[in-house]
């Protein structure tokens, strides 16, 4: 039979994953001759055979692939043979190139935690084991390609054992970079709140720490965690103090699905998504027993956020808490054991991911740290996950576990910077026709914070080995994200573009679903700088590529005390009752706020508007009195839509909301409606109940005007389930599609994906290349 031989070249995730070892096994089984290797792009190999066995190989590689391996493209061609090969070999990285991509930080595998539980194993109990499908990748990555040298594991020179399985094809642990054991690898160490050791074995003393309500600062993948005993009312309630967190959720760790009896009613969606890879936490509904439980770990609230272990150390402590059992059996039966796993960092400031930093960031919020020597080189905070009726996620958080993943794109373009908002700020960077979220970055109201942009931005370009031909950002001038935009262009001679906010919201929805058509765009959040430069945020789009058109939006709020108002809802609810020609009763009825008569005669005069939807949450919460006030961002929302699903389906009323000839949308007889109920949770039902219908029947109104039967939906607002959902069936009643956000949060952390798009679509559209509405 006639030997054939091929060069093909890998690209997607794929360094660092195995793959290589893979292709080795692969070949050899097949009888073929050749080499692989790594290089800047992803990865090559040639080899040759017989072409029934070369047809084999082709089909394996993609559906024999290693788990944590992605392959998004596959080339192969044939090329002339100089001189047989002699077997197969697995040669040097080549740098050459720009196009790798480096895998998310993974949770530690079945094989890595079957060798840490068995007290036979070297790595018994070793807090850093980890195999090429298991461990952290883009938290400890310099740059590409992914050998040990470019990672923060280079300070650590292996030993003849881990050597010896480093470079053995066979083994599983071939080229792990991060391989190591506790004769090689990094060590942990326990200190005190002064920064002097702690006697004994480091993960027995912290577990006692805990144990006694202490509070103990955890090192991580990507940085650090505080974490408590979450069945410990007074240490969930110490933490909270210490860190200024007086009401926002808390997550919880727990060693497993099976232990969420009683705190968490988790449906099989749910638990896959915990259980995966890349173990987020998981937003999931409170039991009736959660709240004594977990008492003040998510208070007033619907769900809770739970997540499962995914590093050694993690496992370790529930394993010390379960006796050491040898084996791995105990991780199928419930534990008693419950951790809150908050990020640990001094109110509003980044993640801390240095252990000085640490030693001086969070003294006095900590009584003792556990560290360990193995720099993280990047900081990434874990993902949240929502999961939708239908299974899918809705991202609060991308970060840890899908950071850098891609994003693909319908078409390929220029290399875009997009540096996103200001709140919950994330930045993304094209490569061809791929889009690269950076991890959670946070609110821009902090030095700490723009500089971890300025960070994260540098990180990215190095990493991807990508030079932008155009940056952009939001078109609110004061933004940081919008200074540094404009500063990169300048420095870079490019062009800087300004992409309104909501079309932004909206592009980032077609951006995932490769929609490339007119759509309606039912962009809905807190506030964006409208083109009249007022607070937008109900706004009805008709959105097609670089234009957008704005055809409707919610009738106009006032917003007494301008910002103060999106902080105190009882301030949206006396706007409201001014509105409606009720506003004597502010000032009895607020009675309890300071400045209530102060702000009845501000509503005499003319105050800033806002068609923003979230505004309207927050004046139905304070109609309802559920928030009057509120101590993080969205929490109004939140506790509305906790209160309407505890009360359950309510028949919407179509008399209490107008829709009038120039799209504007008018909630102001639900508004007075909710003014006049005295049972919150059937008000919170109702305003849900009726908010959809009035939603749905609006678009539909401009469906009927334009003929454009697809809609996207953006912006924070839709991550209330209840909304989100209800919208969907709604639509779908009258004969509407809505694509929403799944692979990127809806809110202002997909934004700069929006951006990015929006920019390739203007700069195609002015070289009239393609894309071009020209």
């Amino acid at each position: 039979m006639d030997t054939q031989r091929q060069r093909l070249t890998v690209r997607g995730i794929v360094q660092g994953v195995g793959f290589r070892p893979f292709v080795y096994r692969l070949a050899h089984e097949l009888a073929l001759n050749g080499w692989v290797r790594n290089d800047g792009q992803g990865v090559t190999l040639e080899i040759e055979g017989s072409p029934i066995h070369l047809a084999q190989f082709a089909d394996r590689l993609r559906g024999d692939a290693p788990p944590l391996a992605r392959i998004d493209r596959l080339d192969a061609v044939p090329v002339a043979a100089r001189r047989p090969f002699a077997g197969f070999r697995i040669l040097h990285s080549d740098a050459a190139g720009n196009e790798a991509a480096i895998g998310a930080d993974s949770c530690t595998c079945p094989a890595c935690l079957a060798e840490l539980f068995d007290p036979a194993d070297r790595r018994y109990r070793y807090a850093f084991i980890n195999c090429t499908d298991c461990g952290p990748r883009y938290t400890l990555v310099s740059r590409l390609p992914y050998d040990r040298a470019n990672t923060s594991m280079a300070a650590f020179a292996q030993c003849a054992p881990c050597r010896s399985e480093y470079t053995d094809p066979l083994h599983r642990r071939f080229h792990a970079e991060p391989n190591a054991c506790p004769d090689c690898g990094p060590q942990l160490q326990l200190l005190d709140a002064t920064g002097a050791p702690i006697a004994g074995d480091a993960i027995a003393q912290t577990l006692a720490l805990i144990a006694r309500g202490g509070i103990v600062a955890i090192k991580g993948l990507g940085g650090f965690h505080l974490v408590c005993d979450a069945r410990n009312a007074t240490a969930v309630a110490t933490l909270r103090a210490r860190k200024q967190r007086e009401e926002k959720p808390l997550a919880v760790m727990v060693a497993n699905v099976a232990s969420l009896a009683g705190v968490a009613d988790a449906n099989d969606a749910e638990r896959g998504w915990l259980t995966s890879g890349a173990r987020p936490i998981v937003l999931v509904d409170k039991t009736t027993d959660t709240d004594r439980q977990l008492a003040g770990v998510a208070p007033q609230l619907a769900s809770i956020g739970v997540m499962l272990p995914y590093t050694p150390i993690h496992y370790l402590l529930f394993h010390e808490a379960a006796g050491r059992p040898a084996g791995v059996a105990w991780l199928e039966q419930p534990q008693s054991l419950a951790l809150v796993m908050t990020s640990a960092n001094p109110h509003g400031e980044p993640l801390v991911i240095d252990n000085r930093e640490a030693l001086t960031q969070l003294a006095g919020i900590a009584d003792a740290f556990l560290l360990h020597d193995r720099d993280i080189v990047i900081r990434c905070d874990d993902s949240v996950v929502r999961v939708d009726s239908q299974g899918a996620p809705q991202f609060v958080r991308r970060a840890r576990g899908y950071t850098p993943r891609a994003v693909p794109l319908a078409t390929a373009g220029a290399p875009v910077l997009a540096l996103g908002g200001f709140f919950k700020n994330t930045l993304c960077l094209t490569r061809g026709d791929q889009a690269f979220l950076s991890q959670y970055i946070g609110d821009l109201d902090r030095v700490a914070n723009c500089l971890a942009l300025e960070a994260a931005c540098e990180h990215l370009m190095h990493l991807l080995h990508v030079t932008p031909q155009l940056v952009a950002h939001d078109r609110h001038p004061n933004f940081f994200s919008t200074q540094l935009a404009s500063r990169l262009a300048a420095q870079w001679q490019v062009p800087c573009i300004a992409v309104q906010h909501h079309h932004a919201h909206i592009a980032a929805v077609l951006a995932e679903h490769g929609l490339d058509q007119p759509v309606l765009g039912l962009a809905l959040d807190g506030v964006g700088l409208g083109d009249d430069g007022t607070a937008w945020g109900g706004e009805l789009l008709r959105v097609e590529g670089a234009d957008y058109r704005r055809l409707g939006h919610l009738r106009p709020i006032a917003m007494p005390g301008a910002d103060r108002a999106a902080r105190e809802p009882w301030r949206m609810a006396a706007a409201a009752l001014a509105k409606l020609g009720r506003a004597d009763e502010i000032a009895t009825r607020f009675a309890a706020q300071p400045g209530a008569g102060l702000v009845a005669q501000l509503l005499a005069r003319p105050q800033p508007l806002t068609t923003s939807m979230g505004r309207y949450f927050d004046a139905a919460a304070g109609l309802l009195g559920i928030a009057p006030t509120m101590s993080f961002e969205a929490q109004a929302a939140m506790l509305l839509e906790g209160a309407a699903a505890q009360h359950g389906a309510c028949a919407p009323e179509s008399d209490l909301y107008r829709i009038d000839e120039s799209l504007q949308l008018d909630l102001s007889p639900l508004l007075a409606r909710l003014a006049d109920c005295d049972r919150r949770g059937h008000g919170a039902a109702l305003f849900h109940a009726v908010l959809v219908e009035a939603l749905a029947d609006w678009v539909a109104v401009a469906a009927a005007q334009s003929g454009v039967r697809t809609v996207a939906g953006g912006g924070g607002c839709f991550l209330n389930a209840l909304l989100r959902d209800g919208l969907h069936h709604a639509l779908a009643r009258r004969g509407l599609t809505l694509y929403t956000s799944q692979a990127v949060p809806c809110g202002d952390g997909g934004l700069a994906l929006g951006q990015a798009w929006v920019a390739r679509r203007m700069a195609a559209s002015q070289a009239g290349g393609p894309g071009s509405l020209a």
